[in-house]
């Protein structure tokens, strides 16, 4: 099978290492790529913002299969236009993207399917979106209607922190995205991510995660686009799960069909795990960064055939085997992040890979023949071990042997499951 992978970050090159894998695979394309993901695909150069350029080189190439990594190019519809060129591809349609897209449709999907999540108000004014939160009251949350790679999401604690996130919104500090605000509950939990797969009819459920998303040690700072994970969340019990799947993912794709936008692809709920059971905080129609490389690192099974069932509604009696290990995952990020940074900056040396420990390129280049950090999550330490102290010993020793002076990175990812260990 001749694929072609959109995307150049962590997440991609954790797709591009598990896909390079598959028996069935003969050819692997990657646009625009980074230099981890060159090291097991073809980089090519295309625009993946012209979609039908895209489609040209897959007619070209005769490329069997497209799988989208990030959501930008799902929800400005890629897969529209390449199903219409008749190219199986691994994402949804823009329609069905706007579970990710906009928050308020997810939200009002939620409200008619009865899905377990915050209360909320949508509000295209300032003044509307302010007279709310006064109401209701802090902790309240702040979302940017639309995509704000991961931080168009305020946390406000006091009423003070929520006006202003507001206003930053209407203000334009998140562009479009910030054009409508969804003002929603404060759920109290323990957070996790679950992903699972879709073809529309069938769900096929995959692994659970928990993600680190304030930028700074003990849960501190701003939220970014994510500091690290492992899998799986112990907090996602068997109970759990199953709950997860009847009450939420399950209604979920049984509204998406019935709107007339079945969704084929992996959701990524974002869940808060509270004393009433699992509620949705959002949905992503895509992997997670940084957890995808943790699921590819603990799944046992070909990951291609299930991406293709998934594209081609074929997910029934498919079955995935997972590792019983723990998979933890450091970002390492440049320092700044997740405000402004240098780019450019050298990576004199990377950990040599083993059979326990990967590193996944996220925002790298190369330059005058060396690599240099180009974004601002820049490196996915990443190992797995018989528990998650095992896997979070395995990371952080490999993270000691970067040497990049420009990169910081958390010292306590996985604290939570290594602490359950514990006790």
């Amino acid at each position: 099978m001749k694929v072609l992978l959109i995307g150049s970050g962590g997440r991609e090159h954790a797709l591009a290492w598990k896909i390079a894998q598959s028996p069935k695979l003969t050819k692997l394309y990657a646009a625009p790529g980074n230099p981890g993901i060159a090291e097991e695909a073809e980089i090519v150069a295309l625009d993946t913002d012209d979609h039908a350029a895209v489609a040209e080189f897959c007619l070209k190439k005769k490329i069997d299969f497209v799988v989208v990594g990030p959501e930008g190019p799902l929800v400005a519809g890629l897969a529209d236009v390449l199903r219409a060129a008749g190219i199986a591809v691994f994402g949804p349609s823009a329609a069905a993207a706007q579970l990710e897209g906009s928050k308020g449709f997810t939200k009002d999907l939620c409200a008619r399917y009865h899905i377990p999540t915050g209360a909320y108000g949508r509000f295209t004014d300032a003044k509307s979106a302010k007279a709310y939160v006064r109401a209701q009251g802090a902790p309240i949350v702040i979302k940017a209607d639309g995509l704000a790679a991961g931080k168009g999401v305020t946390v406000a604690m006091t009423l003070d922190e929520a006006l202003a996130a507001v206003e930053d919104c209407f203000a334009g500090a998140f562009g479009a995205a910030g054009a409508e605000v969804v003002v929603e509950a404060y759920l109290d939990g323990e957070e996790a991510s679950f992903f699972c797969l879709s073809d529309g009819k069938t769900a096929l459920a995959l692994a659970s995660a928990q993600d680190h998303k304030r930028v700074g040690d003990g849960d501190t700072g701003p939220n970014t686009g994510g500091m690290g994970a492992y899998s799986p969340a112990p907090v996602m019990t068997s109970e759990m799960i199953e709950r997860t799947m009847k009450e939420i993912i399950e209604p979920t794709m049984r509204g998406m069909a019935e709107s007339g936008h079945p969704f084929s692809g992996v959701f990524f709920a974002g869940l808060m795990i509270t004393a009433k059971g699992p509620e949705l905080i959002e949905y992503n129609v895509r992997f997670g960064d940084p957890e995808c490389q943790v699921l590819m690192m603990r799944m046992k099974s070909d990951l291609l055939p299930l991406l293709y069932a998934a594209a081609t509604g074929t997910l029934a009696g498919m079955a995935i085997e997972w590792r019983d290990e723990t998979a933890l995952t450091v970002v390492m990020a440049s320092k700044g992040y997740p405000g402004s940074y240098a780019k450019n900056t050298p990576i004199q040396a990377l950990p040599t890979a083993s059979a326990t420990t990967k590193v996944f390129h996220a925002g790298t280049a190369m330059k005058d023949g060396g690599l240099v950090a180009t974004g601002g999550r820049v490196l996915n330490i990443t190992a797995t071990g018989a528990s998650a102290g095992a896997a979070k010993d395995g990371a952080y020793a490999a993270v000691s042997a970067v040497a990049w002076d420009n990169g910081f990175y958390r010292h306590d990812i996985g604290w939570r499951a290594v602490a359950r260990e514990k006790a």
